[in-house]
C-alpha cells in the first residue's frame, strides 16, 4: 500500500448511513414489491418483521402495529403477496429495508388457497360440524338483518318479507367490503346475541347475515375468523346470504342454513302468509267436518243402544208393587205385634209386686255377706304359703352364696380395678390385690413369684399384724 498522502475526503460512519439513507429514499420513494413472505415475527411491541423473497435475493420488511390492525388480510409465511411502502435503510444494521404500508395476495390464485387453508383449519375445530346447526323458528316475530342499510340487498329482503309475511325487521348496520367489513359483521353478531328478552330493543328470532354478489377480494370479510367464529357461537340462528349462489364464503359453512341469495333468504325466514291462512282454514275446516262425523256417529250409537232399553215405568213397576204389598203387611204386623206384647205384660204382671222383689234383694245381701267372711281367711292361707315359699328360697341362695365359702375360710382374691384373679400366673412382684373374708376386706402387695415355700401361717382365728418393713408379711 502507498504511504503517498491523498486529498480525498473522509466520511464518518454516520455520514455515509445518511448519505445512502437519502439516496435510497429519493429514488425509490414509495414501491410495490412482489414476493414470497419468509421468515416471519410479531414481538411484544406488536410491530411485525417478515422477509420478502424471491429465487434470486431477499429483503426485509417492516410494519409498524398500528399499520398492521387496519390490514384486511394478516401476511403468512409461504404466501405470495404485493406490499406497498417506502424503501428506506437501517443504519444499525448496514442494510436496507421496506416500511409496508399495506399487503394483498398476489393474485386470485393466493387468496383461493388461503381461503383453503382456513377453511381446513376451522373444520378441524368444529365450526362447521352439523350437530352445531340449530333449527330455524317456524315464524319468527323479530329478524335482525346485517348488512348495509345503503344498498340493494335490505330493500331486497324487506320487499320480500312484506310480500310473504310481514314482520318486524331490525338491521344492524355494517360496511360489507373492506377492511372494517370483518369486526363490524362480527360485532353485529354478537350484538344481537346480547340484547336481553323483552328489553327496550326485541331481541331477534332469527338473523340474516346478507350481502350482494362481488370477487372473490369483495367478500373476503366475510371469509376472517372473527366473522366466521361469530357466527358459529350464535345462540340464535343464523341464514347466511352473502353473495350469489355461485358465490362460496365460509360463513355459509359456519351459518346454520344458506341462501342462495339475499331475496331466498328471507323466503327462507318466513312462510307465505295467504298460504298460511289458507293452511289454517283448511284444518279449521276439516276439524269441524271431522268434530260433525263424530258426533253424528255417536248419535246413532246412542239411539241404537236407547232402543233396546226398557221403558223406566217398567223398571219401576214391580218394586212399586213390592211396596205397596209391604206398606200393607206392616200396618196389619205392628196390630198383631202390639197384641201380642200386651198379653204378654199382662201374664208378668203379678209377679212384679214390691214384697217379691224387697225378698229377693235380701237374699242377695246374705249371700254377699256370706262371700266377705271368708275372703280375709283365703287371702291369709296364700300369704303364709308365699311366706314359706320365699324363705326356702332365700336359704338355698344363701347356701349358694360365695359368702357361705368365705365363712368356711376362704378368701375371693381381686386386683385394683376390681376383677377377679383367678390363678397366680400373670401377677408380677409389686402388684396390688385385695382378699376379701368373711369378715372384712384387706390390701395386700404381690411379693416373690418364684414359687418358693412360704412359712407357714400362725395358727390364728385371725390374721396377724402386718408389719410394714416386712413385705412378706404383707402379703398374707
Amino acid at each position: 500500500m502507498s504511504d503517498a498522502p491523498t486529498n480525498a475526503h473522509e466520511f464518518t460512519v454516520s455520514e455515509i448511513s445518511s448519505a445512502v439513507k437519502s439516496t435510497i429514499e429519493d429514488q425509490f420513494g414509495h414501491v410495490r414489491v412482489r414476493g414470497e413472505v419468509g421468515r416471519l415475527s410479531r414481538p411484544g411491541s406488536g410491530h411485525l418483521y417478515f422477509d420478502l423473497k424471491d429465487e434470486n435475493a431477499v429483503m426485509s420488511a417492516v410494519a409498524w402495529k398500528g399499520v398492521v390492525a387496519r390490514w384486511r388480510i394478516q401476511p403468512e409465511q409461504g404466501m405470495e403477496v404485493i406490499v406497498t411502502g417506502k424503501l428506506t435503510t437501517f443504519p444499525g444494521q448496514s442494510k436496507y429495508q421496506i416500511i409496508v404500508e399495506n399487503v394483498e395476495p398476489a393474485g386470485v390464485g393466493a387468496l383461493m388457497a388461503l381461503l383453503e387453508e382456513r377453511r381446513k383449519k376451522l373444520l378441524a375445530e368444529g365450526l362447521f360440524d352439523k350437530d352445531r346447526k340449530k333449527e330455524l323458528p317456524y315464524l319468527p316475530q323479530v329478524i335482525g338483518v346485517v348488512t348495509s342499510p345503503t344498498g340493494a340487498v335490505i330493500r331486497d329482503i324487506l320487499h320480500r318479507l312484506d310480500d310473504r309475511f310481514p314482520t318486524h325487521v331490525i338491521v344492524w348496520p355494517v360496511r360489507v367490503q373492506g377492511d372494517s367489513c370483518a369486526p363490524e359483521v362480527a360485532a353485529a353478531v354478537r350484538g344481537f346475541n346480547a340484547l336481553q328478552a323483552g328489553g327496550p330493543i326485541a331481541r331477534p328470532d332469527l338473523i340474516i347475515v346478507a350481502r350482494g354478489g362481488g370477487s372473490v377480494e369483495d367478500l373476503w370479510g366475510f371469509n376472517e375468523e372473527a366473522v366466521v367464529r361469530a357466527v358459529a357461537e350464535s345462540d340464535i340462528p343464523v341464514i347466511s346470504a352473502v353473495g350469489h349462489e355461485t358465490d362460496i364464503t365460509l360463513v355459509d359453512y359456519a351459518a346454520d342454513r344458506r341462501a342462495p341469495t339475499p331475496t331466498g333468504a328471507a323466503e327462507m325466514a318466513v312462510p307465505v302468509r295467504a298460504e298460511l291462512i289458507a293452511y289454517v282454514e283448511d284444518l279449521g275446516t276439516r276439524q269441524r267436518a271431522a268434530t260433525r262425523r263424530v258426533a253424528a256417529s255417536y248419535r246413532d250409537r246412542l239411539r241404537a243402544a236407547s232402543a233396546g232399553l226398557p221403558r223406566p215405568l217398567d223398571l219401576v213397576a214391580n218394586a212399586r208393587q213390592r211396596l205397596d204389598f209391604a206398606g200393607e203387611r206392616l200396618s196389619g204386623g205392628l196390630r198383631a205385634a202390639r197384641q201380642k206384647k200386651a198379653l204378654h205384660l199382662a201374664n208378668i204382671a203379678p209377679r212384679l209386686s214390691a214384697t217379691l222383689l224387697r225378698q229377693r234383694t235380701g237374699d242377695a245381701h246374705r249371700h254377699l255377706d256370706q262371700l266377705t267372711g271368708r275372703i280375709p281367711n283365703a287371702v291369709t292361707r296364700s300369704l303364709a304359703d308365699r311366706q314359706r315359699h320365699l324363705n326356702g328360697i332365700a336359704k338355698l341362695l344363701d347356701s349358694l352364696s360365695h359368702k357361705s365359702a368365705l365363712r368356711r375360710g376362704f378368701a375371693l382374691v381381686t386386683d385394683t380395678k376390681g376383677a377377679l384373679v383367678r390363678a397366680a400366673d400373670g401377677l408380677q412382684p409389686g402388684d396390688g390385690l385385695t382378699l376379701e373374708f368373711a369378715d372384712g376386706k384387706v390390701g395386700v402387695m404381690v411379693g416373690d413369684t418364684s414359687g418358693a415355700p412360704a412359712k407357714p401361717k400362725p395358727a390364728k382365728s385371725t390374721p396377724p399384724k402386718a408389719n410394714p418393713d416386712d413385705p412378706q408379711t404383707t402379703l398374707f
